[in-house]
């Protein structure tokens, strides 16, 4: 019995620092920085292959409005928990 109970609360334990770790991921400024990056290349090719002038230039803003968007989000979710999910 206790060698099964030391084996569920290291696993327990296991899954806790993996869920730690992936919550610190998904709020990381390198994720964020990452995510914004992909998307100014993704845009970026896009215009280039349908030959909109400026691709790379023109590729900003979209980039830039997702960036803005996850760093407000945070502050969003903490409104939605506060206001309708704890009523």
């Amino acid at each position: 019995m206790t060698r099964e109970l030391e084996k569920r609360i290291r696993a327990m334990e296991e899954r806790n620092r993996r869920v730690e770790a992936d919550k610190a991921w998904e709020l990381s400024y390198a994720r964020r920085g990452l995510l914004t990056l992909f998307t100014y290349l993704a845009v970026a090719l896009y215009l280039f292959a349908v030959r909109i002038p400026e691709p790379w230039l023109n590729a900003i803003v979209p980039a830039v409005a997702f960036m803005l968007s996850t760093l407000t989000l945070p502050f969003f979710k903490r409104m939605w928990i506060r206001h309708i999910y704890e009523k």
